[in-house]
């Protein structure tokens, strides 16, 4: 059995008249991030961590922002198309952690149902899926409520018989 480990970062800026996307669900705010996608910076940096631990590299790579099919696409759609990749290799879930780093809107409501809504795509129990939030502590963009930022690790393995 081969296991491998993955960690994936996305940060995405603040603005108005975008809806607020994160962990594939709608939460209520006035300013969403602003990007290429729906900007879910959770599930992208999901995403690259699974990628990374495939060793395929990151989002931009299999998903460039230059090209229009991404416009403004569900990031739960690319998380579905690396699953995907990822059973295609044959890999497994084990788990993954994440963590999202904002100052507004307040998220600890929201995160049981980013974690369901993550580990549906991903095929898992939502106990393998772990949400949390961290303030910004009023520093820097994301202090000034400028932006949203989120890490994720991921554990993938692969049977032997794969």
């Amino acid at each position: 059995m081969t296991m491998r480990v993955g960690c994936g970062y996305d940060i995405h800026p603040l603005g108005p008249g975008r809806k607020l996307i994160l962990g594939g669900i709608e939460v209520p705010h006035s300013k969403g991030l602003l990007g290429h996608s729906d900007s879910d910076a959770l599930v992208h940096a999901l995403c690259d961590a699974l990628l990374g631990a495939m060793g395929e590299g990151d989002l931009g790579r299999h998903y460039p922002s230059s090209d229009q099919r991404f416009k403004d696409i569900s990031s739960l759609k690319l998380l579905e198309d690396v699953v995907g990749k990822m059973r295609g290799k044959g890999y497994r879930v084990v788990n993954v952690d994440t963590v999202i780093i904002a100052q507004a809107p307040r998220l600890s409501s929201h995160l049981a149902a980013m974690q369901k809504q993550m580990a549906q795509v991903l095929e898992v129990d939502p106990d393998l899926v772990n949400v949390k939030v961290k303030s910004g502590e009023g520093i820097g963009m994301i202090g000034r409520e400028e932006g949203i930022a989120a890490q994720a690790v991921c554990l993938i393995e692969r049977s032997s018989t794969a």
